[in-house]
């Protein structure tokens, strides 16, 4: 009766622990192919999310070339529409940048160099709870896995913020449950 229990625990546990694993983020590049840089219209990087869901863990990668452009995160809606990045939550001035988003709401990103969040480069980003779906569609973001490179192809991570639990992590718990599970069945 006991081995029974044992087993009926452990079969749960597995479930519970293959369904936290199919859970994953995304990556999407901002401005796919065009990257972070002054676009050719001013709507460029609010028509770049339209068709876009995020949700928390979901990474920015910034692509742009050190010292041609910045990444500065601004807490207000006032900040972003004024191109005020005078009190920044983050800036990051090396690129490429990866930013995880590890919170609901609205988050605003401007270009502060020279006139370049006047001319569109800013975007915001409405991010909700949730896991994102790997694309469907090659060449389009989001690209779960993707990571940026920088042309000498050294993998390159710039974030200030905790990175959501990945793939990685969620193995380690489910085989931290299957370790726990054989133990009950083998002392009980």
């Amino acid at each position: 009766m006991a081995r029974n229990l044992v087993a009926a625990v452990f079969v749960a546990v597995l479930g519970v622990a293959a369904m936290f694993q199919g859970t994953s983020a995304a990556t999407y590049t901002v401005g796919d192919a065009t990257g972070w840089r002054i676009p050719s219209n001013v709507n460029f990087y609010d028509d770049w999310t339209d068709n876009k869901i995020f949700h928390v863990g979901d990474v920015l990668v910034f692509n742009f070339a050190t010292g041609a452009h910045d990444v500065v995160e601004v807490g207000t809606e006032n900040a972003f529409d004024t191109c005020a990045g005078a009190n920044p939550v983050r800036t990051i001035t090396t690129g490429p940048a990866s930013i995880t988003l590890n919170r609901t709401g609205d988050y605003y990103f401007i270009c502060t160099i020279g006139t370049h969040c006047t001319a569109g480069q800013k975007v915001k980003i409405d991010v909700e709870m949730g896991t994102s779906p790997p694309s469907t569609t090659p060449g389009t973001s989001p690209t779960p896995g993707a990571s940026p490179t920088t042309p000498s192809g050294t993998n390159t991570t710039t974030s200030t913020t905790t990175p959501a639990p990945s793939s990685a992590s969620s193995l380690v718990a489910t085989l931290s449950l299957v370790f726990v599970s054989i133990a009950l069945v083998l002392f009980f």
